[in-house]
């Protein structure tokens, strides 16, 4: 007898050798209908897979992160047997799942068009109802090497050449096309009736600009058509709330060949760059950090003894003086601090100790992976490092994460969700320590009764960490801040202090980052608020508006009072029609419009109007800097 525990505990007997989707119909038939997959004992496995001994078994449906996972990686193929079907020529490399959906890498002789991407769209339709049976069978290195030889598809072949040769590969085959792959899949393509071609993009094989342009194609997937028409609605919303469009709109910023993955600022956009810069400044002064400054070019002995030379030097810029000294660009901002933890002897008195710096990292990013500002090859980050005796490191955790809940929502995320990501298979340190650090951790979530999720083995090899994700106005995530404990560097750059019995000890090194990068935070917001931000971010927060020429002097001298009173103030002095300017500012998102017309200036007021068109009616001058200062 074969005895099968499901999830709730309970045990069902089977009298011989079954498949996944034979207990699955045990069960109940609508569960059958459902299953994409099955787990057995913690590993996921196709529906087909034959179960000969005493197991434990879980259905995996489409409803399930998993499950979405697995249709979306079925449909990628999908994808490319019908790309293979009406472009014969095409070869294909590979087509993984990504957030929200996938995409294939396709070889071909000229660009794909909107049009191809119906046409392709519409043979996945077909090949999808035509409910082919999806089957997985095992070759050798060497057989599969020739099977994808002798197809012509040298891309695959490439790839089967870099995998040890005694390891044995699968494939899967749904009707006359077969890819590699380690799956599992759905076991029919009828199961996959909700999705969507996106774009067609331009990339290159294994991501290196050196090698053959490729072809990429998007797509999504979704367990019902319900979930993908609420999908497209939100990917058309996001569409309006682009930061790179937004950005160009408000003139906030732009990008240039001349310096790929940089951000040119615009005097509005380093205005909120500034401001974001100035609240965290006083944050962090609030908390006891001190602020310090740390070179942008330091010599490769220091990367050296970081480690970040012979971990992450082809993410680095580096150059070469006449005196053969080689000198990089920060990638990170963490060997300055240690630094300057490292001059003069410290005590455990002068613990802990919080440093803080708006350090400018470069990192090298593959071009077709830039984006805006959420990918950049230069960016700020707001990082803070604190060096404590282990007897102070939960209560640093603590305030250090009542700081990020306390900032997010001064900014307006109220939703922010916690991962703990816990120790890997290859690390330094003992168990003993471990449990250390990542108890700190978990205690000060614990303590603060936060809800958080634990990515097993996710940790750096020097520590655990955690993340900090918010959701936004449209219920996307964004991993923005993190807390991260270092066992690496404070013996790589073996820093000390003196105990309380005279002793040398290593200090417990926390990494603490709440914007992350400013740039992406910044890209972030504009999206959130779909470039109208709150009034105290606003880079101009009201604008004086004249209806004629005989008001340009009242009008200065009200924004000449706004702005002795420390407010973001421009006036529009055109000989425009006022409806044409209130539009126009309004589609700057500026927060208050002051509209000064004769009755206005005889009046000593202004009329108030909101970015949103709201007439707010008249108001003395200095009720307005009051309002305004309520605001902010």
């Amino acid at each position: 007898m074969i005895h099968i525990t499901l999830p709730d505990g309970s045990q069902r007997e089977y009298d011989q050798p079954l498949s996944v989707y034979e207990v699955a119909a045990s069960i109940g038939l609508g569960l059958a209908r459902a299953a994409v997959a099955g787990r057995v004992n913690d590993q996921l496995v196709d529906c087909s897979f034959v179960l000969e001994g005493d197991a434990r078994v879980s259905i995996v449906t489409a409803r399930e992160p998993e499950g979405l996972e697995i249709l979306r990686h079925s449909c990628a193929h999908l994808l490319a047997m019908a790309v293979k079907e009406l472009y014969p020529s095409a070869q294909v490399t590979i087509g993984p799942v990504i957030e929200d959906g996938f995409f294939y890498d396709f070889a071909y002789e000229r660009p794909f068009t909107p049009d191809d991407l119906e046409r392709i769209e519409a043979r996945m339709t077909r090949l999808a109802a035509t409910n082919h049976a999806v089957r997985r069978r095992e070759l050798s290195r060497d057989d599969a090497l020739e099977y994808f030889g002798n197809l012509g598809e040298h891309y695959k072949a490439e790839l089967i050449r870099d995998i040890p040769q005694d390891q044995v590969l699968s494939l899967y085959r749904q009707g006359d096309f077969e890819d590699l792959c380690r799956g599992p899949h759905v076991p029919f393509t009828g199961i996959l009736q909700a999705f969507k071609l996106t774009k067609v993009a331009g990339a290159y094989w294994r991501g290196d600009a050196k090698n053959a342009p490729l072809q990429r194609i998007y797509g999504t997937c979704w367990a019902t058509p319900k979930d993908l028409k609420d999908y497209l609605t939100r990917l058309e919303e996001a569409g309006k709330r682009d930061h790179r469009k937004l950005g160009q709109q408000l003139d906030l910023f732009h990008f240039d060949d001349c310096a790929p993955g940089s951000v040119f600022w615009h005097a509005k956009g380093w205005t909120l760059f500034q401001q974001l810069i100035g609240y965290m400044r006083q944050r962090q002064d609030q908390a006891g950090y001190q602020e310090v400054n740390t070179p942008d070019v330091m010599d490769r002995s220091l990367w050296e003894t970081s480690g970040h030379w012979q971990n992450y030097r082809d993410h680095m810029f580096s150059t070469t003086t006449e005196d053969q000294r080689v000198f990089a660009l920060k990638p990170m901002n963490c060997p300055g601090a240690v630094s300057i933890f490292s001059r003069g002897l410290k005590s455990y008195r002068d613990l802990p100790l919080r440093i803080a710096e708006f350090g400018k990292v470069h990192r090298y990013e593959p071009s077709g992976a830039l984006h805006g500002l959420l990918r950049v090859r230069h960016f700020t980050q707001d990082d803070a490092h604190i060096f404590c005796t282990p007897a102070q490191m939960q209560a640093e955790c603590e305030s250090t994460i009542a700081l990020v809940f306390d900032i997010y929502r001064d900014f307006g995320f109220h939703e922010v969700a916690v991962k703990l990501s816990t120790r890997p298979a290859h690390r330094i340190g003992s168990d003993a320590v471990w449990d250390q650090l990542e108890g700190a951790l978990s205690g000060a979530l614990e303590t603060m009764a936060i809800d958080y999720r634990i990515n097993p083995g996710e940790g750096a090899f020097y520590g655990p960490k955690l993340e900090f994700v918010l959701r936004d106005a449209i219920g996307r995530d964004w991993q923005c801040g993190t807390l991260q404990v270092d066992l690496n560097l404070p013996e790589r750059f073996d820093i000390s202090y003196i105990d309380e019995h005279g002793e040398r000890q290593r200090p417990v090194m926390l990494h603490r980052a709440l914007f992350g990068s400013l740039e992406r935070f910044i890209g972030i917001l504009i999206e959130h608020y779909s470039g109208a931000l709150p009034c105290w971010l606003a880079p101009r927060q009201a604008v004086v508006i004249t209806i004629s020429e005989g008001q340009a002097d009242y009008a200065r001298s009200v924004a000449d009072t706004l702005q002795r009173q420390g407010l973001r103030i421009g006036a529009d002095l055109r000989n425009e029609k006022i409806s044409y300017k209130i539009r126009e500012h309004s589609l700057q998102k500026v927060p208050y419009l002051l509209v000064v017309g004769d009755k206005e200036k005889d009046g000593g007021f202004v009329s108030l109007r909101s970015r949103h068109g709201e007439d707010l009616g008249r108001w003395a001058v200095s009720e307005v800097a009051e309002r305004m200062r309520s605001a902010l």
